[in-house]
This record gives C-alpha cells, structure tokens and sequence, in this order.
C-alpha cells in the first residue's frame, strides 16, 4: 500500500472513531506519534478542524525528508468527548503503540485525566487546546502550546472593560474549564473595577438552557459573556435569541469554539476574543495550504496549534538526535528555550513547560465569518 493511501485510510478510520494501526512494513521505517481529538461528540467540528491541521504538518514533514531518515506516522485516537474513552485511547498509544508523544485533548476537563497518565508514563505530553490553569501541575513531561486560562481572562476582561460595560453575567460550562473562566473572569474584571452580577455553570449534553439564561436575565447586565463547545452553543446561541436576550450585548470566550456550529443568524455581529490563529508570513502559507488540500478555510483556530504540534515535535526529535520520549522532552526544552517559529507565532516555554506570552485576537463575526475588529 503506497504511503499517500495509508494516510488517507487511516484518516478515514480515525473519523469513524476506530484505533488506526500502522501498517507493519511503514512502522519499522517511521517514527510514530499520537492524538487523541474529540472526533464525535458537541465538539466533532473542532476535532475534526485539528485533526486536518495535524495531518497537514506530518505530509509536510514527511515532504520534506522525514526526521532523523525516518516518515513522521499519526495514530489518532477519537476521544468521544468522553474522558474515559480518551484514558483508553492514552493507554494503548503509551502501552501498545509506544509512541513518544501525544498530542491533545481539547477540552480541559478530558485533557487533564488523559496528561496526568501520560506523564507518569514518561510519555510527553502536548497540550494544543485546553486552557485550565491546573495544567501547570502535570509535571515536566507535559508542554502547553496554547495558553492559559489566566492569560486569556485578563485579556477578555480589558476587552470587555475596554468597551465600556461595567455589569456582565456569565455562563460557561461546569468543568475545570469553565470554573477556570467563571472565576479567573470575574477576577480580573473586578480588579478594574467591573462588577460580575450573576454567573452560571451550565451542564453539558443538555436539549435546552432556557432556565439557565433566564436566570442570567434577572441580573440585567450591560452585557452577557459566555463560552460553550459547539453544539451546545448553538442551542444556547439559539435560545438566547429567542428569548429576546440579544438586545444586550454578547461576548464569546474562545469565538471559533462558540460559533463553529451555530447557524450564521444566529451570531451575526457577535464579538469576543480568540485564541491567536494564524500569524505573518508563516500563518498566510499554512492558511493557503490548509485550503488548497481542504477546499475551505479554517472552522477554528486550533488547527494552527496541531499544526505547530507536529513541527515542533519533529524539530525537537531533530535537535535530540532521538526518537525516544526523553529524546522528546529534552529537545522541546531546548526547542522552546530558543523561540520556535510557529504559525500561531514565536513559541517558548517558560520553566513549568508553558507557552511564554500566548497570542490572542479580537475579533467579530461578520458576513457569516470570523473578521478582526
């Protein structure tokens, strides 16, 4: 089976939520690394989203000669949305496939579980999406590529500050990354002054949240700011609208988590704030050519984080003349000690194995897509 059909078989089973074993003839001539994404479940669009970023940089790696004479090989494993599906998955790319690296979950609450077996395995870990602050206490073999929630709530909060409301409410999901946001949030806006009247923490996999955003109407906040995985966005974005809650302004945590599946009249004119997508001359190739092979732009902006994943895995392999998870983490230290040239920006560690200055944009949904604003 010639290489390029591999890659699109495994592709496929791994959409399909199955384990994709590499082909024995390619596995004693690659080096092989794990993912484990949220392939099926409220936020299939995102995992999905990441999984094409991924992909896009092992073909560019393998294109370009492979490391240390070898083809980057992707196991993916779909986590179902579902920690204990993603423990499994962590188990047998550690144990069967012995892979050196993992990258992902998505959302905090499922990385969290998955990292912490990981790293007591000595498999390093590479965190591409969930933004809990309880992260910086997995250990050394762990690695943030994303930033963190204490980051990204002082950026919301001058954001929201900065446009003049003084009176939110907040609903976000009941985990560790919502409960992060909820009180990080109301932290540092109350700091400046501003004033969080109500807050709600929304439990997932549910038909409806009108009860929950009635409760936050009662508070009559200058704005709402919420964040939710895709499908159960668009209920809530859905609801909200219905409810007539949209005459107040809304404001999205995480914009490309809370739009990705929501019908566009359901968010035209929304604000928020990002994650940092796609950067300078580095981010506008990668963008052309994630839409060159995928026919459409981004329904993200984490693909760029798997994408960055994937190269600065392999230029870590590089720098450590090894293939080894020590051969990993030792050369994602000495990587990200220097500044890696990523399409999400410069990437370096601070000491604890996090992103140093994490980028994050303003943005607005316009037209049926995300724009700068």
């Amino acid at each position: 089976m010639k290489k390029r059909n591999w890659l699109a078989a495994c592709a496929a089973v791994a959409l399909q939520g199955a384990l994709c074993t590499p082909w024995p003839a390619l596995a004693q001539a690659s080096i092989r690394i794990g993912a484990v994404l949220p392939l099926t479940g409220p936020s299939a669009t995102i995992g999905e989203d990441i999984r094409r970023g991924i992909m896009l940089g092992v073909d560019e790696v393998n294109a370009n000669g492979g490391v240390l004479g070898k083809k980057l090989a992707l196991i993916v494993e779909d986590s179902a949305n579902n920690p204990t599906t993603a423990l499994t998955a962590a188990r047998k790319l550690a144990t069967v496939d012995k892979v050196p690296a993992v990258i992902g979950e998505y959302s905090s609450s499922i990385t969290l579980p998955m990292a912490q077996y990981l790293v007591k395995e000595g498999v390093a870990h590479v965190n591409i999406g969930s933004s809990s602050t309880k992260v910086r206490a997995l250990g050394g073999a762990a690695y943030s590529l994303i930033g963190l929630e204490d980051a990204g709530n002082r950026h919301a909060a001058r954001d929201t500050y900065g446009m003049g409301w003084r009176k939110i409410a907040v609903i976000v999901p009941n985990n560790a990354f919502g409960q992060g946001v909820a009180e990080g949030f109301r932290h540092e806006f109350e700091k400046l002054g501003g004033k969080v009247l109500a807050q709600v923490l929304y439990a997932g996999g549910q038909s409806s949240y009108r009860r929950e955003l009635q409760q936050l109407a009662r508070s009559k906040p200058d704005a709402y700011l919420y964040s939710a995985y895709g499908q159960e966005s668009a209920v809530i974005n859905r609801e909200s609208k219905e409810l007539g809650l949209r005459q107040v302004p809304w404001y999205a945590y995480i914009m490309s988590m809370c739009v990705s599946d929501t019908p566009a009249e359901n968010v035209e004119g929304q604000i928020g704030m990002e994650v940092g997508a796609a950067k300078g001359e580095l981010g506008k190739a990668y963008e052309t050519a994630f839409r060159a092979r995928h026919k459409e732009g981004f329904k993200s902006a984490f693909n760029g984080y798997g994408y960055d994943a994937v190269r600065m895995l392999a230029a870590a392999l590089t720098q450590a003349k090894g293939s080894s998870s020590a051969d990993v983490q030792r050369g994602l230290k000495e990587v990200g000690a220097g500044g890696f040239a990523g399409v999400t920006g410069t990437i370096a560690f601070d000491a604890e194995g996090q992103r140093i200055d994490p980028p994050y944009d303003k943005l607005r949904y316009q037209g049926g897509r995300l724009v700068p604003r």
